[in-house]
């Protein structure tokens, strides 16, 4: 969450960054007074607290009648006084709820709009031109049914619609992106983890997937525990309510995991194939660092992923995400985007956002500051890899027969320079 302080001594800041997002700005009046609710039944509550405790002292030196005014006097005060702790508490929960409600204040520079509002930062590559190649590009479904890749139809019949089981080389394909994608980011000193893929109500409130998007997510009711959509939810709990040491620089992860995601409200959109799924495979890069260094951690999230597309081959190109289509926690979220043939254009891949303080707060991360005093850390996610990168593969790569080029630094690890069709 943001902090109350900010939005006491600025409230016009938070005003703008909740209309950035075309959410309610008349929600920070309305915490504002919550929050003004809640300091004066607290003080109020001290003060009479203080005074009951002196009022006691008498009692025990006071005889006779006075004694027993005194002691009426306390019983009255005791009920006045559990009263206005209830009232605080009250207004403290009311006060928390509303700050629930708001999202991470939006940088500046941040594009002002919806999903269709992104600005452009960087192309990269040049589409291949099938016509001058003479021949029609097919989408990743049918060239992966081709190479016997992608069983969709046992994937229903198993689990329903939007799964699908991945066979032969569209499993090896998978685990060889996941495995290029876990070395390099060794290489650069991030450590790998594989995280849970359940966890409690505190962790996925904190780590901001259950504020506006809960029915996206799965709930297991009788174990009160949520399947993550991405393991930057367990990653962001992993140093919950620990004091950080940075002062040898930023905490670098890189998370291996299963992620799910109900697909809430996308009903039609992307049905063929692995693009829009519950299930898939992923590598999330998580960063704990002192907030001022959030912005240089940002692009050198941004740089591992440039590196990783590079070495699937595939045109992309990067956007700067409009405040309208960012997450809860996210300040700046930049997306990267492959060419898809079929579908004559961009479409995400990958993503990385900064995510400043937001989640940190939430969940008591802090870390010794230059200053000595503990303050809050900073968090940013990315991701490396996942399976909806094998249709940017497929498609790209495709050749006239049907076959599929294995780029050079998958083929190591696929044991394949290229996919051959069965049949």
């Amino acid at each position: 969450m943001i902090d109350i302080k900010l939005l006491r001594e600025d409230p016009a800041l938070v005003r703008a960054s909740q209309r950035a997002r075309g959410e309610d700005e008349g929600i920070v009046d309305a915490i504002l007074a919550a929050d003004e609710s809640r300091r004066s039944s607290l003080t109020e509550f001290e003060r009479l607290r203080a005074e009951q405790k002196s009022v006691g002292k008498d009692v025990a030196r006071a005889q006779g009648a006075q004694r027993a005014a005194l002691l009426a006097r306390t019983k009255d005060m005791a009920a006045r006084v559990k009263e206005l702790e209830s009232a605080a508490a009250a207004a403290q929960e009311q006060l928390d709820a509303l700050m629930y409600r708001v999202g991470n204040i939006v940088e500046p520079g941040v594009p002002v709009g919806g999903e269709d509002d992104y600005v452009v930062r960087k192309t990269v590559g040049t589409p291949r031109d099938f016509a001058v190649e003479g021949f029609t590009p097919k989408d990743h479904l049918e060239l992966a049914e081709g190479l016997d890749a992608i069983d969709m139809g046992r994937g229903a019949k198993v689990a329903g619609a939007r799964f699908y089981f991945l066979k032969g080389v569209g499993a090896r394909l998978e685990m060889a992106l996941l495995d290029v994608a876990m070395h390099q980011a060794v290489a650069h000193g991030f450590v790998p983890l594989v995280t849970p893929t359940l966890v409690m109500t505190d962790i996925m409130r904190g780590a901001g997937f259950l504020d506006e998007h809960a029915e996206e997510v799965y709930h297991l009711q009788s174990d009160d525990l949520w399947l993550t959509g991405t393991s930057e939810v367990a990653l962001a709990g992993y140093h919950s309510g620990e004091l950080l040491d940075l002062a040898n620089g930023p905490l670098r992860y890189a998370g291996s995991s299963t992620c799910y995601r109900r697909e809430a409200g996308s009903y039609g959109k992307d049905t063929r194939g692995i693009i829009r799924v519950h299930q898939f495979n992923k590598i999330e890069m998580f960063v704990y660092c002192d907030p001022a260094e959030a912005a240089a951690e940002h692009e050198r999230l941004l740089a591992m992923e440039e590196e990783m597309l590079g070495k699937i081959e595939v045109p992309y190109r990067i956007i700067d995400t409009a405040a309208g289509d960012l997450g809860g926690p996210a300040a700046r979220k930049l997306d990267c985007e492959a060419w898809v043939p079929t579908q004559g254009r961009y479409r995400e891949l990958t993503s990385t956002s900064n995510c400043t303080t937001f989640q940190a707060r939430r969940l008591n991360t802090r870390f010794r500051g230059a200053s000595g005093r503990n303050e809050i850390a900073a968090t940013l996610n990315g991701t490396l890899a996942t399976t909806r990168w094998i249709v940017a593969i497929l498609e790209n790569h495709q050749q006239p027969d049907g076959s599929v080029v294995v780029p050079a630094a998958l083929r190591e690890h696929v044991g394949l320079d290229v996919l051959m069709p069965i049949g």
